[in-house]
């Protein structure tokens, strides 16, 4: 097997979708699948699944990508230690939650950059919806979620902090004039959660779930600005990382709901997958993050 092949391969399997691959290889789709064919008459095998658009891996490409990654990061790792660091990958692909992109991530930005200008940072949304697939397919070198579980046991989670959660409203909402809030007051009161900040909404979820509660229809939005301006608005519940809010709460546009089960947070947690090469770039960006974020 050619490696030239296997990066092709693990490319296509990252991506699912040839056309993608072809121009991230800055190859035509033609060759892309030559490439492929090239590996499945190899082995005998066929390695991905042709639905109409949708590709698919099938069992025995799953099973070559375990193997094919590994060399993929093995030949990385010969030419940053032979060649230096001029050779290495010089792209760091990094899943963030916006609360930590836009109020923490910052001071770590200003350092890599200085300490590593040729690499290039690419800090992709943090829907938690195939967080840890992406992660396994290598599509995200490393990710960060605000949560108080690791999402799979495939993967290696570090503790970096705690950020405090608040339960927001209106002033005027209902629920602001009661001296404490449970999880019994919320059933039935409508949930405005973001979609941009990964698991942190879990623990709202999980609250009115185990109370039985039914809350009403959520409104799900991919902005944590928009959801707070929602509940500026009136138009339900909200949990949010109190860093990101602190500014509504200080001008009274939100309030803060006196919880009755005690202080409410998530867990702060960089997440890399156990199987992963990690390039001295990465290292180098995972050590500011364990000294600089959440100072």
């Amino acid at each position: 097997m050619e490696l030239r092949d296997l990066k092709t391969f693990v490319t296509v399997a990252s991506l699912l979708n040839f056309n993608q691959a072809g121009r991230a290889l800055n190859a035509a789709q033609s060759t892309v699948s030559v490439r492929i064919k090239a590996l499945e008459d190899e082995l005998d095998v066929r390695l991905f699944d042709r639905l109409g658009r949708r590709v698919l891996l099938t069992a025995a490409g799953e099973r070559l990508l375990a193997y094919a990654r590994r060399l993929v990061d093995l030949e990385e790792e010969a030419r940053t230690d032979v060649a230096g660091e001029a050779s290495a990958r010089s792209v760091l692909s990094v899943r963030v939650p916006e609360t930590l992109c836009v109020r923490r991530l910052a001071g770590v930005l200003r350092r890599f950059r200085q300490a590593r200008p040729g690499v290039r940072l690419r800090l992709l949304p943090c829907a938690v919806g195939g967080l840890a697939e992406d992660l396994r397919r290598g599509v995200t070198d490393m990710a960060f979620v605000l949560a108080n579980e690791v999402l799979s046991r495939d993967m290696r989670a570090e503790f970096l902090g705690v950020e405090d959660l608040v339960l927001a409203v209106a002033p005027g909402h209902p629920l602001a004039a009661l001296p404490k809030v449970g999880p019994q007051e919320l059933g039935g009161q409508p949930l405005l959660l973001s979609t941009a900040d990964c698991s942190y909404r879990r623990i709202l979820e999980g609250i009115v779930a185990q109370a039985g509660s039914e809350p009403l229809p959520v409104v799900e939005c991919g902005s944590v600005e928009a959801v707070k301006h929602y509940a500026v608005e009136g138009l339900g519940v909200t949990i949010l990382p109190e860093i990101t809010a602190h500014a509504e709460l200080a001008a009274g546009t939100l309030t803060a709901l006196p919880w009755r089960e005690g202080p409410l947070e998530a867990a702060v947690l960089m997440l890399w997958h156990k199987d992963k090469w990690l390039s001295a770039a990465q290292g180098d960006f995972m050590d500011l993050c364990r000294a600089h974020l959440m100072t």
